[in-house]
């Protein structure tokens, strides 16, 4: 076990992408990281081997299917075994790709809301007790399309509108020893697929501040809640640009 009396962040789907520089800034910060990850195993093990380099003992990483509930607990524990605390709880890891209607099955509804809704709940759940002793935090990673549609993508809209009430919900739920916000980024990194130049540029014309951001703002944004504001809790906050106006 390491005896590190720095705070303890398990961060899921943190080998890439805003994972993976919210884990870089809160490690600069001065938080020992829990990565996890499912897929993405060599870009785990290179986070892990910088942050380790940085600051020995300060980092493990750990694969788990988030969509098997009977890992989740297993990775909590895990977290425990090797830091002996878990101060904060990032529900980052999300599944997000159309889904148009008349053509929707059950798998793609399951697999939305697996990742997007119930992992995130069942984790939380497992992780609370440990929250509960450390007057911890949890952030959920959420988006500004929980409350306003996007086209061809109802089935993610409404994933995400449950974990928005999930924040609401578990703040009331895990207070006062657990505060628990949200951030609903906007355009901070295009999608891997489909989003094609015109739709990239269409997207920032609507966007007040005519520009993207960056997973730099989202992971401003988490040090802001987690180190910053100790008083707030059940909020979410946009980082968008002024999109959702």
């Amino acid at each position: 076990m390491n005896a590190s009396s720095a705070p303890v962040v398990l961060i899921t789907g943190a080998a890439r992408r805003v994972g993976a520089v919210i884990a870089e800034h809160l490690h600069a910060a001065g938080y020992a990281i829990a990565l996890h990850y499912r897929h993405s195993g060599r870009e785990a093990a290179a986070l892990g081997a910088r942050l380790q380099a940085i600051r020995p003992g300060s980092c493990v990483v750990l694969p788990a299917d988030l969509n098997d509930l009977a890992q989740l607990p297993i990775l909590i524990d895990r977290v425990l075994t090797h830091f002996g605390r878990l101060d904060v709880l990032i529900n980052n890891a999300s599944a997000f790709y159309p889904t148009r209607f008349g053509r929707i099955a059950v798998a793609d509804w399951d697999d939305l809301f697996a990742s997007n809704a119930k992992a995130p709940f069942f984790l939380a759940q497992a992780a609370a007790p440990a929250l509960k002793a450390a007057h911890g935090a949890i952030l959920n990673l959420i988006d500004i399309y929980a409350e306003r549609p996007l086209a061809a993508h109802s089935v993610y809209c409404m994933a995400k509108a449950a974990l928005a009430m999930m924040t609401l919900s578990l703040a009331k739920e895990l207070a006062p020893e657990v505060r628990v916000n949200g951030i609903a980024p906007g355009a901070v990194l295009w999608p891997e697929t489909g989003k094609d130049a015109g739709g990239q540029a269409e997207l920032i014309a609507k966007t007040p501040l005519r520009r993207v951001g960056s997973p730099a703002d989202i992971a401003a944004a988490a040090l802001f809640f987690l180190r910053d504001a100790p008083f707030v809790t059940g909020q979410i906050l946009r980082v968008d640009g002024g999109r959702s106006l």
